[in-house]
């Protein structure tokens, strides 16, 4: 019985999972003890959103990929057990959201996700 091997991270998978609207290629990304740190207007930076594990992470993803926008990765930068992304999304009636992540990386999966974002008002 063969396995199925799960992408390593790197700039051209998280683009795939990103622009490519798949919540599940994207959580393949993460390890399963992951943890994902949100900052925003609604949880400031003393009482951010923490999300932790592929569930509750995998939760996310599917709420925002069911939304009618678009995603786009602008930037993406890999050092070592290190990266850093900037993405640009765009809802279809126009409104604009833009994130900023750090993360840290064991085993090429994403295990802790420091994730900034802004969006139109």
């Amino acid at each position: 019985m063969g396995t199925t091997a799960t992408p390593a991270f790197s700039a051209d998978t998280l683009r795939r999972g990103v622009e490519g609207h798949s919540a599940a290629d994207l959580l393949s990304l993460y390890a399963d003890d992951a943890q994902i740190r949100i900052v925003d207007r609604n949880t400031q930076p003393s009482k951010p959103k923490i999300l932790r594990g592929r569930e509750e992470i995998g939760a996310l993803l599917e709420d925002i990929f069911s939304r009618d926008m678009t995603h786009k990765v602008d930037q993406c930068v890999v050092e070592g057990d290190h990266a850093a992304y900037s993405q640009s999304c765009r809802y279809s009636d126009g409104t604009r959201v833009q994130t900023e992540s750090m993360i840290t990386l064991r085993d090429g999966r994403i295990t802790d996700e420091l994730l900034i974002q802004a969006w139109d008002e």
